[in-house]
């Protein structure tokens, strides 16, 4: 590891938080140092060829709602630095057992989105539409505690917290259909949550309005291309990155006036229990990893065949069929068993961006949610769940590469057992994130902060927890 001498602030982790609280700090005169254990940079934004020349595989996040939406993210603007973004036609594509060929669709549009809903399209409209006009407020406040929203958004405020708190299987029950409840069902379950619990319809809620107020893009190149932008932006401002330096422990950047720690409770622990008090110490100790995933990336011959052809114009693609298999799956990830239908989120990049695979030829990414820890091999359950709305799917399979927990954890340590959301996001969680704190990025030890996801707002490639902490960190003298 390079010396500390003449640096203002060091940051541990190059993910999307690191990243972005580098920068942050960067832009306010200070020079920053980058340390990241791996040999390449992003963490959860990384591209890899995983399966064939040619093809480029977003290895963990790769859909970026959030990162349209951020306040950190607009506020940095890197489109000045090479980032463009891809939106697909459709955002996301939902087919169902008893219509096949006519998948559920959510558009930008509300209206053309309540359109594909039925009966229960009015339902929709009546929910989301007073959200979406207050939509950029209402996103900066869920993703800013401290932000002081504005007079006229408060009453969407209000209504969204309403809704929000409530759990899907209790929202899904004011749905007449079972188009609406379906939906919402795909959309919630993107907490890694027992659909029965508190908050999980409001993750349903927040990405609908994400999907109609900013869509649901990819990043041209690859999620990769985020992180390089955020790493052009910190060198041009004389910040330094370096790789494959490990950080064993906290004592080694205590010569530094500002540390900020983009890593999860386990990590802290591993490098500064000896320095930590008892009481924080337990706190941390004490923080809950919720369930992992079972990923897989193809390499195709050609567009997934399905049997609705316009999901072939969205990006993502939800494969779950009914909200009560959706949330049978999901309570039984909970209870520490895999399902034999698990609930896919499946990513079609190259639909929105061509240059992840040769002409004519297309990336499939897929994952689905599994105890954490788990070494089931869910393949087979996973294709069998693309297979079931895509007949032929597996005849246009050239090759696949397979990550299940360990791998995921091998390769970006703040996966804890596969864990991609930094920890379990419950009601309890998501108040006390690492632990119950105004301030949660800061730690007891001057000048340490913490901005991963395991602090507020919690997982997600928005970069708003490593701006947390840059804030206070700015604060240091």
């Amino acid at each position: 590891m390079s010396t500390l001498d003449g640096f203002d602030a060091v940051v541990v982790g190059s993910g999307p938080n690191g990243l972005v609280g580098a920068v942050t700090m960067a832009e306010s005169g200070m020079r920053v140092l980058v340390l990241e254990a791996a040999e390449q940079w992003g963490g959860g934004l990384r591209t890899e060829e995983l399966t064939l020349s040619g093809f480029r595989h977003d290895v963990c996040s790769s859909v970026h709602p959030l990162a349209q939406a951020s306040p950190a993210f607009r506020g940095l603007a890197l489109e000045r630095d090479g980032l463009r973004w891809a939106h697909p036609a459709v955002p996301l594509a939902h087919p169902l057992d008893a219509s096949p060929s006519d998948a559920i669709l959510l558009r930008r549009s509300v209206e053309e989105t309540a359109a594909s809903l039925g009966v229960d399209g009015p339902k929709w409209r009546r929910w989301l539409e007073p959200l979406v006009a207050r939509s950029q407020p209402m996103v900066d406040t869920i993703l800013d505690p401290l932000h002081v929203p504005a007079p006229a958004a408060v009453p969407a405020l209000s209504r969204f917290g309403l809704l929000g708190l409530r759990s899907a299987s209790s929202l899904a029950r004011s749905f007449k259909g079972e188009r609406g409840r379906a939906l919402l069902a795909g959309n919630s379950a993107h907490s890694i949550l027992d659909l029965s619990q508190p908050v999980t319809g409001g993750f349903g809620l927040l990405l609908a309005l994400l999907a109609h107020s900013h869509g649901w893009p990819v990043a041209v190149g690859g999620s990769q291309s985020i992180a390089d932008a955020l790493v052009t932006r910190l060198q041009s401002l004389g910040g330094s990155i370096e790789l494959a330096a490990p950080v064993t422990t906290i004592d080694a950047l205590t010569s530094c006036p500002r540390v900020l720690l983009d890593l999860t409770p386990r990590q802290f622990l591993d490098i500064a229990a000896h320095r930590l008090p008892s009481r924080y110490e337990r706190a941390l100790s004490n923080f809950r990893y919720g369930p992992g995933v079972f990923k897989v990336d193809w390499a195709l011959d050609g567009p997934v065949p399905w049997l609705d052809e316009r999901a072939g114009e969205a990006g993502t693609v939800h494969l779950g069929g009914s909200f009560a298999e959706i949330e049978a799956g999901e309570r039984a990830v909970q209870n520490g068993r895999h399902p034999d239908r698990p609930f896919v989120l499946y990513v079609q990049a190259s639909a929105a961006d061509p240059t992840r695979a040769p002409a004519g030829k297309h990336t499939g990414w897929a994952y689905c949610h599994v105890p954490n820890g788990s070494t089931v091999d869910m393949t087979a359950a996973i294709e069998a769940q693309v297979e079931r709305f895509a007949p032929g799917f597996r005849d246009r399979i050239l090759a696949r590469h397979t990550m299940g927990p360990k791998a995921l954890e091998a390769h970006n340590a703040n996966l804890v057992g596969g864990d991609i959301g930094g920890g379990v996001a419950d009601i309890r969680q998501l108040v006390a994130r690492p632990v119950l704190s105004t301030k949660p990025w800061r730690t007891p030890l001057p000048g340490v902060f913490i901005g991963s996801a395991a602090t507020p707002p919690g997982g997600g490639v928005h970069g708003m927890g490593g701006w947390h902490a840059a804030q206070l960190a700015l604060g240091v003298s």
